[in-house]
């Protein structure tokens, strides 16, 4: 059973819009250091075999990592690097990386915002994260280094997964609509990277192909500028919350990523409830699309589904082969590089659920 719902529309509320998306990601490439270190972990011939294969076929060429590499090393996993011997470190340790990393990621994508549009009279901060946790709250630290008032409203959107940027542009798409004057900083912030398992297994070898580090801000308001937000919708696809997982362990966050994801997003999406739910009529071929790029499987899964042009994905592609999949970030990576654009569009990101999250936009 699949349940689908959007929000009401109201003609009489103001409309929010993302002014500007200003990115950032850090300046150590960790994937082919990545694959160096998996595929000799694999014993069997057959897994490593399948695992080359799967990398070269992934789509991505860089992905980004807050961990430099040691002195004369190429990668954190090398002799004096921060995964250079095992067992990993603890969870309490890859946190104290994320509260000073985390913040600092966050502050340069501001500051890319800052670059495209003044950011002066800030009412109200919004902050997604599923990667770490730290208290004050990486909202808090954001707010007292930018030199925020103290009493701005602040909300904190964490443990989502990859569809939370959606959650916190739907934050401030509330926020916008019944306050007309408010101007909202939204700020995604993911630091997958610290989340390295030392495991044999294939699956989350796989998973792990996939993350990076990233950190997105946007400006909305209900002034017209940039891309009008028309319509938020969620989808559910029951008796699926095993196949995404994130759970705490003692040597980081542990993610597990089924192989059957792509296939049950596919089924999802020809599902007429569903259909609908996303579309709203409008024909998909007809439609601008900026879908998280969580792999290359999940991006082919969706342009199957719904019988999409072959570019009809290519910012997606882009940001994926780029930067990798930085969780919540990589849908406002797509976002950035859509703004300016003409034409109407859906937004669409998938997650632990196993769950889908999105909305329609159009130029201002």
């Amino acid at each position: 059973m699949i349940t689908a719902s959007a929000a009401p529309r109201s003609k009489d509320a103001p409309v929010a819009h993302i002014h500007a998306i200003g990115t950032a990601v850090p300046p150590h490439d960790v994937h082919e250091a990545f694959v160096r270190w998996a595929e000799p972990r694999l014993e069997s011939t057959r897994d490593r075999a399948l695992f080359r294969r799967m990398a070269a076929r992934s789509g991505i060429e860089h992905r980004w990592s807050v961990l430099a590499p040691p002195p004369g090393g190429r990668s954190p996993t090398d002799a004096g690097g921060f995964y250079a011997s095992e067992p990993l470190p603890p969870t309490s340790r890859r946190m104290a990386v994320y509260g000073e990393a985390a913040p600092a990621l966050a502050l340069e994508a501001i500051a890319a915002l800052e670059r495209q549009v003044p950011l002066g009279g800030i009412t109200h901060l919004v902050v997604a994260s599923c990667s770490g946790f730290t208290a004050p709250g990486i909202d808090q630290i954001i707010a007292r280094r930018l030199g925020l008032d103290a009493g701005i409203e602040r909300t904190l959107v964490g443990f989502m997964g990859c569809y939370a940027a959606v959650a916190a542009l739907r934050v401030a798409h509330h926020i916008a609509r019944s306050d007309s004057a408010a101007r909202i900083l939204v700020v995604t912030v993911e630091l997958s990277t610290l989340h390295l398992v030392a495991t044999d297994a294939i699956e989350p070898l796989l998973a792990m192909l996939q993350f990076a580090d990233g950190a997105a801000a946007a400006l909305v308001s209900a002034e017209p500028h940039g891309i009008a937000l028309e319509r938020f919708f969620a989808t559910t696809v029951a008796d699926s919350e095993t196949l995404i997982r994130w759970s705490i362990g003692d040597s980081g966050f542990e993610m597990h990523l089924s192989g059957e994801v792509p296939g049950r997003i596919a089924a999802a999406l020809q599902t007429p409830a569903v259909t609908e739910a996303i579309l709203d009529g409008r024909d998909p071929a007809e439609t601008r699309w900026a879908v998280h790029a969580g792999g290359r499987s999940i991006l082919d899964a969706v342009e199957t589904a719904l019988a999409l042009p072959g570019s009809a994905l290519n910012t997606s592609r882009s940001v994926l082969h780029r930067f990798g999949n930085m969780s919540s970030s990589t849908l406002m990576f797509v976002l950035a590089d859509m703004i300016g654009e003409r034409g109407d569009g859906v937004a669409l990101a998938f997650g632990p659920g196993l769950a889908a999250e999105g909305f329609a936009f159009a130029a201002a």
